[in-house]
C-alpha cells in the first residue's frame, strides 16, 4: 500500500485559455474545472485509478466538502485535526501548454496538529510499502519538519519518498544524512537549489548533481527535467529516460504522476531502468491531459520511453 501525506491540501481551480495569457486584460476562458488537489492527494488518486491500495492522510476537517468529494470518488482518506480549510490554488493554462500557478498559503498549522500528523503517519506506515511526504508545508510548520518525520518513520519497515521544494527541501538536504529518504523527487530547478548547480536541464549534469545527494545518504534520486525526461540515480548506477512525443496540455500534476509511476514499478519489482521508464511514461501521459487530470493505465505508454545508462560514478556518458 502507498500512504501519502498532503501537509497543505488544496482545492485546485484550473482556467484553460483559448489564447495567450495577457496581463492587465480581460480574457475569456475556454473551460474551467475545480477538484481536490495537493501532491499527496494526486499520487493517491493515481494509485486508486491504477488499482493500487492507497490511503491519503490530510490535515482537514472530516466534514469538509473536499473530503466528501475524495471519498465519493472512492479514495480512502484519513483526516487529522484540528485543522483549517484547504487552500485555494489557481492554475491558468495556455494553448501551447504554458502553465501559470497561483497557490494559496493554506491554514496555519499548530504544533499539536503537526505532532498528530506525524503520529498518524507512523501508525499508517505499519501497513505501507511506501510513505510519501509530498508538497509544501503549511504556515506555522518549521522548515525541517519533513526531516523530523522521515526520522520518525525510520522506526517502521516502510520506505519513504519525499517530494517538496523551497525551504523544506533545503532543510532536508542540509541535514543529510540524518533524515535521508529512500527516494527524493526534485525537478531540475529544485535539484539545482540544493546542490549549488546553475542549470540542470541537461541530463548528464542533473545526474552528476543527483549523485552528490546519493553520496550523502539518499537511496535514490528521481529528477524530472520537463521535456528532457528524467534521470534516476542510485548507488548502483545512473539512467536517463527520454519521453515519448507529447502534445502538452497542462504540466500540473505531471511530477506527481511521475512519482507514482516510479512507486508502481518498484512495487512490481521492476529494475531501475524500468522504474524510470514507467515514471516518465506516467508524467508524459499526465502532461497530455487537462488540469490535474490523472492518467489511467491504458493511457501510459512505457514502451515508447527510451532509457540509456549513464556512468555509475560521474553520471556522464
Amino acid at each position: 500500500m502507498i500512504v501519502t501525506l498532503t501537509a497543505n491540501p488544496s482545492i485546485d481551480h484550473t482556467v484553460m485559455l483559448s489564447g495567450p495569457l495577457r496581463r492587465g486584460e480581460v480574457l475569456r476562458a475556454r473551460a474551467t474545472s475545480s477538484q481536490p488537489g495537493g501532491k499527496g492527494v494526486n499520487i493517491s488518486g493515481a494509485a486508486y485509478v491504477a488499482g493500487v491500495p492507497t490511503r491519503a492522510v490530510i490535515p482537514c476537517p472530516d466534514l469538509d466538502p473536499m473530503v466528501a468529494e475524495l471519498r465519493a470518488a472512492g479514495l480512502d482518506v484519513v483526516t487529522v485535526g484540528p485543522a483549517g480549510r484547504p487552500r485555494i490554488n489557481t492554475t491558468v493554462t495556455e494553448p501551447d501548454g504554458t502553465t501559470t500557478k497561483l497557490n494559496g498559503p493554506g491554514a496555519t498549522a499548530t504544533s499539536a496538529l503537526l505532532d498528530a500528523l506525524a503520529a498518524r503517519l507512523v501508525e499508517e506506515a505499519e501497513e505501507a510499502g511506501w510513505v510519501v511526504l509530498a508538497g509544501s508545508l503549511p504556515p506555522g510548520a518549521p522548515a525541517g519538519w519533513y526531516a523530523e518525520v522521515v526520522s520518525a518513520l525510520r522506526a517502521t519497515d516502510a520506505r519513504i519518498a519525499v517530494d517538496t521544494s523551497d525551504a523544506p527541501l533545503e532543510a532536508l538536504a542540509a541535514g543529510l544524512p540524518a533524515g535521508a529518504p529512500d527516494l527524493l523527487k526534485p525537478n531540475a530547478e529544485e535539484l539545482a537549489s540544493i546542490t549549488g548547480a546553475h542549470s540542470l536541464t541537461d541530463p548528464v549534469a542533473a545526474a552528476m548533481a543527483a549523485r552528490t545527494l546519493v553520496d550523502r545518504g539518499v537511496a535514490g534520486v528521481l529528477a524530472t527535467l520537463g521535456g528532457n525526461g528524467a534521470v534516476l540515480v542510485t548507488a548502483d548506477g545512473s539512467w536517463h529516460a527520454t519521453p515519448p512525443p507529447t502534445d502538452v496540455v497542462s504540466t500540473v500534476g505531471a511530477g506527481d504522476s511521475s512519482l507514482f509511476g516510479y512507486l508502481l514499478a518498484e512495487l512490481r519489482g521492476l529494475s531501475a531502468p524500468e522504474r524510470l521508464a514507467l515514471a516518465v511514461a506516467y508524467g508524459s501521459a499526465a502532461a497530455g491531459l487537462p488540469g490535474t487530470t490523472l492518467p489511467t493505465p491504458p493511457q501510459v505508454r512505457a514502451d515508447l520511453v527510451s532509457v540509456r545508462g549513464l556512468d555509475p560514478i560521474t553520471g556522464g556518458l
